[in-house]
């Protein structure tokens, strides 16, 4: 392992901290400010639903294809370079969507944005390269705590945009223009250059198929609902996929540095962690668009709306579960280091299995959707906070931003498949006995979400509960010779029960 600069470089914690959360509101916010002002961009630019939806799916594309990609190349050529990168992308992509009055050039802009996903897992690679273990814990909740942020930011600055008809939809992307420009910024000036591999071959053919494998997965996942679920192209998408997937398996078995390396990927605590990071993802939508369409649906004719306008379901129904997590990360942080983070994860996830119970019983009730989605916002925030420690000692240092990159793809999925099944549940479930030109949905099939988005969690709350206590096995592979282990470069690592692990090497 090499480094731009020496590894021993001081940097106060609060200031890395506040450096990379600030780089991490960006991808929060990235995600989730077009959603609310999706109705603004179609009555300006006169498009139809179809075609706006496009600005999403191409930031959901842009962020599975690129992410796993990005996390590689910070483990080879340092994370504070890619993370440069990424940013410039990101203000880049932000300045264009603020100029553009164009769908294909917003789309483009928005694929830029897209980008930003792979901050996140960049960001937890220089928090284990800078921190000791005792402090990755809390340093990796107050990381989560700025997803909160940028998801609080997004909505109210939404939903304030929202109240008036005449609003400008481009005011959004510059106040995403001027936050993600104040990240790259400190990002240049403060954050000290960061270890790498030393491996400087890239597996360009391994990155290639696996952007084709999620292309042909995402693509018919986002717009299945427009095409058909049985039409050519949708079934042609999903065969494509599994047959290029096969070959990429192949491949990267065979490379001697995969960008995916598919041998870590198999290890217990990882296979957890991506399985947990899928169910993460589909709940956290099943909650954010399930919330936002319930809660706008007119009570007179439907008998369980509460009728909200577009600012109110932002500001009112979805703002406090942000908040609401923003403080629960600083408790899942102190949590995981007290008692672990696999137990940390079971804890949150039955909090979100509460969370959901009471939004499946409740959610014609405004104090149901409201303390129901708290404890929703408070579990994936405890998932956020623990999912990187799982990780943390299951990868070997040189692949942890890669491994990171990896399980934010799987979250992308998880909210891909979240928000086809929702689409098709309420497209099909309408009640044909609303006197309204537009039936609502039957209420039943909001009740039927929910409850499988509580399954979600409560899959997550069972393979999480540790099973027995075990030794951590320091991993080393990856490391040049004569390179400090992952011990020595970032401290004792974090066992499985997220106590300080006993040192037992292991043959790799």
């Amino acid at each position: 392992m090499t480094a731009d600069v020496p590894l021993n470089t001081r940097l106060p914690m609060p200031v890395l901290i506040a450096v990379l959360g600030l780089g991490t509101v960006v991808v929060s916010m990235m995600q989730t400010l077009v959603v609310p002002v999706l109705g603004l961009i179609q009555q300006d630019l006169r498009v139809s639903t179809t075609d706006a939806t496009w600005l999403t799916t191409a930031t959901l594309l842009a962020a599975a294809v690129c992410t796993p990609l990005a996390g590689r190349l910070g483990d080879q050529y340092g994370a504070r370079r890619v993370l440069l990168a990424v940013l410039a992308l990101t203000v880049a992509g932000s300045v264009v969507a603020a100029l553009s009055s164009a769908l294909p050039w917003l789309i483009v802009a928005r694929a830029m944005q897209g980008i930003s996903t792979a901050i996140f897992p960049l960001a937890q690679s220089v928090l284990r390269h800078r921190l000791p273990a005792g402090r990755l814990p809390a340093a990796m909740g107050a990381i989560s705590a700025a997803l909160a942020i940028g998801n609080g930011v997004a909505l109210a600055s939404a939903g304030l945009l929202g109240r008036e008809s005449t609003s400008d939809y481009h005011l959004v992307f510059w106040l995403a223009a001027i936050v993600s420009g104040l990240a790259l910024a400190a990002t240049a000036m403060v954050l000290p250059a960061t270890a790498t591999s030393g491996v400087r071959h890239t597996d360009w053919l391994g990155a290639v198929l696996l952007a084709g494998v999620l292309v042909l997965l995402l693509l018919p996942l986002s717009r299945g609902s427009d095409w058909g679920w049985s039409s050519p192209r949708t079934l042609g998408c999903l065969g494509g996929a599994l047959l290029l997937g096969a070959v990429w398996v192949d491949v990267e078995r065979r490379r001697p540095d995969p960008v995916v390396n598919l041998r870590i990927a198999a290890r217990p605590a990882v296979a957890l962690a991506n399985l947990a990071g899928f169910l993460l993802g589909f709940a956290m939508f099943m909650q954010f668009i399930g919330v936002s369409a319930v809660v706008q649906i007119p009570a007179a004719p439907a008998g369980y709306g509460l009728g909200a306008s577009v600012s109110q379901a932002a500001l009112e129904y979805l703002l406090p579960p942000a908040v609401a997590s923003l403080f629960a990360a600083r408790v899942a942080g102190a949590l995981t280091r007290r008692v672990g983070a696999r137990r940390t994860l079971a804890a949150g996830s039955a909090t979100g299995v509460a969370g959901f119970a009471l939004l499946a019983a409740v959610h014609g009730c405004t104090t149901g959707v409201l303390v129901g989605g708290v404890l929703v916002g408070i579990a994936v925030s405890f998932g956020f906070a623990a999912l990187p420690a799982v990780l943390l000692d299951a990868v070997p240092l040189t692949q942890t931003a890669a491994a990171n990159g990896v399980n934010s793809v799987f979250r992308s999925i998880g909210s891909s498949v979240a928000s086809a099944l929702l689409g098709v549940l309420l497209a099909t479930g309408a009640d044909a006995s609303a006197s309204t030109p537009a039936a609502p949905p039957a209420e039943g099939r909001f009740t039927l979400a929910f409850a499988l988005a509580g399954a979600a969690f409560a899959v997550v709350a069972a393979l999480a509960l540790p099973r027995r206590r075990r030794h951590t096995r320091i991993a080393s592979q990856g490391a040049t010779p004569g390179a400090p282990s992952s011990a020595t470069s970032a401290g004792p690592l974090v066992a499985r029960s997220g106590h300080p692990a006993t040192t037992t090497t292991a043959r790799q």
